[in-house]
């Protein structure tokens, strides 16, 4: 329930900016930075310090005022609730337990129970303030992200630094960021060294080591070095807004438990007014009919399911998992099977040198690669940046080429050190009628079966080398495999390589289903395959070939960082930092968020069930059965919040990963 201020708020709005006012800084800007103090929550506090001096008196000095001080409760803490719930009803037809409360509260003035009506009241909009504080808490993670939003930058312009607010950075500035300074936008080192934290990114603490050509993220903080940057996203394109957008969109009234949830706090109204009737008739005693009206609020059972599916999604924030809506979580808890796209989820994205073979006996691996690494620096093919990396020693250590020439699709050629150096493709090799040795033939028939791509290297027409390049797997690909079917999913790889590339990534990964030479179409038809065969199927992926899927997935997962805008858009859920080790988590977290919600309602109903008996028998007053009530919704909350810091390993039924 909330606390419904918005009767009294007109009335005295005055008298709170004036209190506010007099109280100088102290309430303007609370006792640390940035912490502010509500007129909201002062009328608040007002309300139930008046309250409680209100019930006390009426307990301890009754009959020493011309009226019983409890009118006072009845008016602060039970107006509002009458008033909220008539509105509710006649405006929107919204029956709910403040209807309950109501109803009791009314029945309790009209039996000439005045302490009773205000003990209900006061209880329960002391429950009501309890229950927001305890969601606020679990929604914390949007405040947190906003926090993180840096509110000034130091522009570097002609040789001169300014301050300026972060807001007016604009792409292509050059920017300077000092140790212990909020980097105030996404871009690239251009000059220095630092220590990075990027927990608001991975949720890891350890500082990432950045020079220059690495990229950095806005918000991140620079702990140790000082460095200048170029900025390359600002304002709605940065990733810290798109975080923050995000979870602001997170809706847990979208999940279907909620709405089932809502749909049976309708019907425990209708019954409660039914019971009540029925103790009444049978007993003649209203006071009891009162109290089953008070603890039949089905509240606990309404707050279970959105409390939980709130703190789980603050959980999944930190660790940079951002959830559009809480019903992907609840869908993602019937995932079995899941679908990861090859190129950039479970592989790095780009080619790297996997192994170079000499055929000449006067020549070492490193030498083909060298002369292949000076053919490669002029080029800007991606094979290109691969071999120069493997070479590793700085392209101002490589002969000079000279009279290059790039042949598109097929490779390049150069002059080094007096000789003419060829590195390409088969088809290249064959138009300039280079033969390839029985050897070299057996290495390359090896690397294709491995889902290499092969480059041969020519030196004055005669094949001396050979260099096998390939996609790399990410180190922690494996282990998230391991966790994914820990977790009760079944990984199926889905790419649109050749049929050696996936073979080869599968094997290494211990994948058991794999689809090859997926175009577009082909991997929605695999998604949405799997589901008419009542398998659900949730899918991975960062491009824009997997948004099909993605959007046509029991639940769509992009990747945030290197995903193109539309696979993130067609996603239900983001990974900020492209961290697909955190994929283990996120499942079973989703069904341990259901197993909560289920626990939560299943201890409500009993609750309120005994509490019925009770009320019937007449063991419970109009009071300790508002007590109870609320001692039920705290109990739901405390369970739901400690999602915030579940983790993986603790759950009782997950294996280690």
């Amino acid at each position: 329930m909330r606390i419904p201020i918005g009767v009294y708020k007109e009335a005295i709005k005055k008298s709170v900016e004036k209190a506010t006012k007099m109280s100088g800084s102290f309430l303007s800007e609370g006792r640390g930075p940035g912490l502010k103090i509500s007129p909201e929550r002062i009328l608040r506090t007002v309300m139930f310090v008046f309250s409680a001096l209100s019930i006390a008196a009426s307990q301890f000095f009754k009959g020493s005022f011309p009226f019983d001080p409890a009118w006072i409760a009845v008016v602060l803490c039970g107006v509002p609730i009458v008033f909220e719930s008539v509105t509710a009803l006649i405006k929107r037809f919204d029956i709910k337990a403040d209807l309950l409360v109501s109803i009791a509260i009314v029945a309790s003035l009209i039996i000439g129970e005045v302490f009773a009506a205000a003990e209900v009241a006061f209880i329960m909009q002391l429950g009501s303030a309890l229950e927001a504080m305890t969601v606020r808490k679990a929604r914390n993670g949007i405040g947190e992200l906003i926090s993180l939003k840096p509110r000034t930058a130091r522009v570097i312009k002609e040789g001169r630094e300014y301050t300026v607010s972060a807001q007016t950075v604009c792409t292509g500035d050059i920017l300077r960021v000092l140790p212990g300074e909020s980097i105030p936008a996404d871009g690239t080192i251009v000059e220095g060294f630092s220590s990075v934290d990027e927990s608001m990114l991975t949720g890891e603490s350890v500082p990432v080591d950045k020079r220059s050509g690495d990229s950095v993220t806005g918000g991140t903080i620079n702990r140790f070095g000082s460095f200048d940057m170029t900025v390359e996203r600002t304002g709605e394109e940065s990733t810290l807004q798109k975080m923050i957008a995000l979870v602001e969109s997170a809706d847990v009234h979208k999940s279907e438990i909620v709405r089932t949830a809502d749909r049976w706090a309708t019907w425990v109204v209708a019954a409660a007014l039914v019971s009540s009737f029925i103790t009444w008739f049978i007993t003649s005693e209203m006071i009891r009919s009162v109290t089953v009206l008070v603890v039949f609020c089905p509240c606990s059972m309404v707050l279970a399911t959105p409390t939980a599916i709130t703190a789980a999604i603050g959980n999944l924030t930190k660790r940079g998992i951002l959830v559009c809506s809480g019903d992907a979580l609840e869908r993602l808890s019937a995932v079995r099977r899941i679908g990861l796209d090859k190129t950039g989820t479970l592989t790095q994205g780009q080619p790297e040198v996997v192994c170079a073979r000499s055929f000449d006996p006067d020549l070492t691996d490193d030498d083909v690669v060298m002369l292949a690494a000076a053919c490669e620096v002029r080029s800007e093919h991606p094979l290109a940046g691969a071999v120069i990396r493997a070479y590793g020693k700085g392209t101002d250590t490589l002969p000079e080429a000279k009279d290059f020439v790039m042949m598109p699709g097929l490779g390049i050629e150069a002059d080094i050190n007096g000789c003419h150096v060829i590195a390409g493709n088969a088809d290249l090799f064959n138009s300039r009628d280079i033969p390839v040795s029985d050897k070299g033939a057996a290495f390359a028939r090896w690397m294709h079966s491995e889902g290499c791509t092969m480059m041969y290297v020519a030196s004055d027409g005669v094949c001396i080398g050979a260099i096998a390049l390939a996609d790399s797997v990410k180190p922690d690909a494996w282990k998230t495999v391991r966790g994914l079917r820990s977790a009760g999913v079944e990984p199926v790889m889905i790419t649109g390589d050749s049929e050696d590339a996936a073979k080869s990534v599968a094997r290494q990964l211990d994948i058991r289903e794999h689809h090859a030479r997926c175009l577009p179409a082909d991997k929605l038809e695999i998604v949405t395959g799997s589901q008419k065969q009542g398998r659900p199927m949730c899918m991975v992926g960062d491009g824009v070939n997997d948004a099909a899927a993605l959007k046509a997935s029991y639940v769509g997962i992009a990747m945030g960082k290197q995903g193109s805008d539309i696979a993130v858009e067609a996603a239900d859920i983001t990974l900020a930092d492209d961290d697909i080790s955190r994929l283990p988590h996120l499942f079973t977290l989703s069904k341990e968020m259901m197993r909560t919600v289920r626990t939560d309602l299943a201890v409500s109903m009993i609750l309120n069930f005994a509490s019925i008996a009770l009320a019937f028998a007449g063991f419970l007053s109009p009071m300790s059965g508002a007590l109870v009530h609320n001692a039920g919704s705290v109990l739901v909350i405390l369970n739901s919040v400690r999602l915030l810091g579940w983790r993986t390993d603790s759950a009782p039924y997950a294996k280690q990963f």
